[in-house]
């Protein structure tokens, strides 16, 4: 799927219609949508909850340092490569972000490690792939067969499927400062900077997004409970203090600059959320592949139209409805947090006095058949 992915960002420097560019975004997303939840899948067949926080952060942030790179690339290819061989910049970026992609394509063919039960990767010993399976066995259904009519009534029968898809959904779109690159729009609309400048500013953003999700991953793996929810709270705060201050539009330049800083924050709960969603699902392997899947689904299906709705380019540099709705989407992150904070408690709790009773069934039982042998 990578290497589909470079031919195609190959392909997109030679468009000559924007109908061009529609087919090859169709098939690149194709493409793209193995990458995202089948890495936090993987994460979640090798690593424990205690473990989870730390290892999706890092794999967001490496995502996040492409994008921060990306943002010094745009500037620097501009300025040195514009106009070069008959090409404009952003042609050249393209062929040069093809050049960065299949290397790494090829990379994964050799690296990538599936799952401890099936792994095949060559720098794992015998004993440390039995290792790996086996501290994560206990209490998971790890079955690796075709779909049944009972892994779909799982599915749908438990509050995960619902709740999980229903978070990122929401709490996704508050990633819409930086996924549309609204300090860009910002910049530009309001005029003063250069294209260099325009295309580099906001990489502050990203600076801080990464900084944000690293510490808050690491966090929830130090806690006890491995408990999420702050993430997503402080998440939201964060973009509701953007927000406002980019809505008063009397507000210093400097304070416009903090605020699209501080939305960095919203890309912190990425990785905590699909962390969260390995943890709550962490019992039934087919689950967790539905449940993470469909959580990045509903993600695109909101946002295929809600940046045409509440940010297109036409409402720069104020983006006033755009910040009205991120208030309400930030509002709406936390309801839904304390939601699946709920039910994840109420499941435990229900589960553990299952457990309760059953042991309780079980000493009867052996102290039953202890008293008839003593007889």
């Amino acid at each position: 799927m990578q290497i589909i992915w470079g031919v195609l960002t190959f392909c997109t420097a030679a468009v000559t219609k924007v109908e061009h560019i529609y087919a090859i975004r169709f098939f690149q997303g194709m493409a793209e949508a193995s990458t995202f939840v089948g890495t936090h899948y993987i994460l979640g067949s090798w690593y424990k909850p205690g473990e989870l926080g730390k290892r999706s952060g890092i794999f967001t942030s490496s995502g996040l340092i492409g994008t921060l790179f990306s943002g010094i690339l745009q500037a620097a290819v501009y300025k040195h490569l514009n106009g070069v061989a008959g090409r404009s910049g952003w042609r050249w970026l393209f062929i040069i972000d093809g050049v960065i992609t299949l290397p790494i394509a090829l990379y994964g063919f050799l690296i990538f490690p599936d799952v401890p039960a099936t792994t095949k990767a060559f720098y794992l010993s015998e004993e440390e792939r039995l290792l790996s399976s086996d501290r994560l066995d206990k209490g998971r259904d790890l079955t690796h067969e075709p779909p049944t009519w009972n892994l779909l009534k799982r599915v749908v029968s438990r509050w995960r499927w619902y709740a999980c898809s229903l978070l990122f959904a929401i709490s996704g779109e508050t990633e819409s400062f930086g996924s549309n690159n609204l300090m860009g729009q910002w910049l530009k609309a309001i005029g003063g900077y250069t294209v260099e400048q325009i295309d580099f500013y906001p990489s502050g953003m990203t600076a801080f997004a990464i900084v944000s999700t690293l510490v808050c991953a690491t966090w929830t793996d130090s806690t006890r409970s491995r408990a999420r929810w702050p993430v997503l709270v402080y998440m939201a705060i964060c973009t509701i203090i953007a927000s406002i201050c980019i809505l008063v539009w009397s507000s210093p330049t400097g304070l416009k600059f903090f605020a699209y800083y501080l939305a960095g924050a919203s890309y912190a709960g990425q990785a905590t959320t699909f962390a969260w969603a390995n943890q709550i699902c962490a019992d039934d392997d087919q689950e967790r592949g539905i449940v993470l899947a469909s959580m990045n689904m509903w993600n695109n299906v909101i946002n295929a139209w809600w940046p045409l709705v509440f940010y297109p380019a036409t409402d720069a540099p104020r983006f006033t409805k755009g910040m009205w709705a991120m208030i309400g989407m930030s509002i709406a992150t936390l309801l839904i947090t304390w939601l699946v904070w709920y039910l994840e408690r109420r499941e435990k709790r229900i589960k553990s006095k299952s457990e309760v009773s059953l042991d309780g069934e079980d000493r009867t039982v052996d102290e039953k058949k202890s008293h008839e042998a003593h007889e």
